[in-house]
């Protein structure tokens, strides 16, 4: 009974062993597998993207009907005509280049009524206020051609710092708050943000055409380490077979 007792285990152990060598396989080639496939979703979006930017410029209804719709109205190129509403700007802390400043975001007027929310582009830090640029501060009609940006749902991050509305200093795009800051009512903003293209303004500043689009696309490393993981884990296993079938019998 006590060899047939000590023996039991020995038959188990490369069995529950193999369980595992399988379960362990079985997850770093699905690891390696939705890589691929995240990285053909990757692929898709930076193309889809860059097809947006390169398209002919829509008219401001355009993009409202699709965002009314939940379409997706994100790098959308389109035209907006309106006045810039220059005593309303607000100030986004922002680097550009390098260098440390502020993106303008100043309402402009439509011929509705209504208010619609564009990124002029970048001020240095000594810019932030109005009366160091004002050759910039445009205040006849005005048409302005640029990329669509989707008002964030909240905070992106618990790391951002909160925005300083008293100091108009945001760290965030908060559209409401912006707009609220500023007496504008929500029902009459726009519910989104518009980027300005690199048209020049005068004096040079506001420095438009900002937009960063920062897609990073490693999933082919990674893809590439999860499978590698899994043939690194099959070679292990063949030579440890191939060393036990290789042991002389016991005596």
């Amino acid at each position: 009974m006590t060899d047939i007792d000590h023996a039991a285990p020995r038959r188990r152990l490369p069995v529950f062993t193999g369980i595992l060598v399988l379960i362990a396989l079985a997850i770093l080639i699905s690891l390696g597998t939705w890589q691929v496939e995240r990285l053909h979703w990757k692929e898709g979006l930076i193309a889809d993207i860059a097809a947006r930017q390169a398209a002919s410029p829509v008219p401001l209804a355009d993009i409202e009907a699709m965002a009314a719709t939940g379409g997706d109205i994100e790098y959308r190129k389109v035209t907006a005509a309106g006045r810039y509403i220059n005593n309303k700007e607000r100030h986004f802390f922002a680097t550009w280049r390098g260098q440390t400043g502020y993106y303008i975001y100043t309402p402009l007027e439509l011929a509705d009524g209504r208010f619609l929310f564009v990124n002029r582009g970048f001020v240095p830090f000594d810019n932030k206020e109005p009366e160091m640029r004002m050759q910039g501060q445009l205040t006849d009609q005005q048409t302005v051609t640029g990329l669509a940006r989707e008002k964030l749902p909240g905070k992106p991050s618990w790391v951002v710092p909160d925005n300083d509305v008293a100091k108009n200093i945001f760290y965030w795009k908060d559209l409401d708050v912006m707009a609220e800051s500023v007496g504008l009512e929500k029902a009459s903003v726009i519910p989104f943000f518009v980027d300005a293209d690199s048209t020049p303004n005068p004096a040079g500043l506001p420095i438009g055409g900002v937009t960063q689009v920062d897609l990073p696309n490693d999933h082919l490393q990674y893809a590439f380490t999860w499978y590698g993981l899994a043939a690194v884990l099959l070679v292990v296993v063949a030579i440890s077979w191939f060393r036990k079938g290789a042991k002389p019998p016991q005596q």
